[in-house]
């Protein structure tokens, strides 16, 4: 079979190749969190794929200042929408207090973000009866962050790379301060690409 265009095979070999690499991308995308890591504590750790970057929520801190998910470019994030009327926010803000404490502040931040309005009068006198010392206090004054980010279920702990994409997600309560929990936060450290 003759083709008219002497150009024609070398051209559908590019084409080729280039549908071939876009499939390729969510593979290599998920390749970030390697697939071993969700397992145990973590196995209900549903993954972005591929990484998403995150919207720009703003939220307060306990002094009403606000704040932007933008600021904290260049540090791994753990954003947790929590209440203090949700047994189950409550049942693993200790955990998430743990995690806080074993990572680096400079390079990993948990940021629980409470729903209950303005909570700073709510929220302070729990952090203090439950002794949670290495959380800080932020909170959603206009509960936008729940459609912004896409929960319909509290807690939800959203898993971000310092480059400011989506990693994954867990819907619920989860023990955090475990050996599957730490790792997964490191892989998400380590991600700067």
């Amino acid at each position: 079979m003759a083709y008219p265009d002497r150009d024609f095979l070398p051209g559908r070999r590019v084409v080729l190749a280039g549908a071939a690499a876009a499939f390729a991308l969510p593979a290599a995308a998920w390749a970030e969190i390697p697939k071993s890591l969700v397992t145990g504590t973590m196995a209900r750790f549903k993954p972005a794929r591929p990484p998403k970057p995150m919207p720009d929520l703003e939220f307060l801190d306990a002094d009403d200042k606000p704040l932007r998910l933008a600021n904290l470019t260049g540090k791994a994030r753990l954003i947790n929408l929590w209440a203090t009327w949700c047994a189950p926010c409550v049942k693993e803000m200790p955990s998430l207090d743990r995690l806080q404490a074993a990572l680096p502040r400079d390079k990993f931040v948990v940021l629980p973000i409470s729903l209950d309005g303005p909570s700073k009068a709510k929220v302070a006198p729990f952090y203090k009866k439950q002794d949670l010392t290495n959380l800080g206090i932020y909170y959603d004054k206009g509960r936008k962050a729940m459609s912004v980010l896409d929960v319909s279920l509290l807690p939800t702990s959203i898993l971000v790379d310092p480059a400011g994409r989506e990693l994954g997600r867990i819907e619920g309560d989860a023990d955090w301060d475990t050996p599957e929990g730490i790792a997964l936060m490191q892989a998400a450290i380590a991600n700067k690409s």
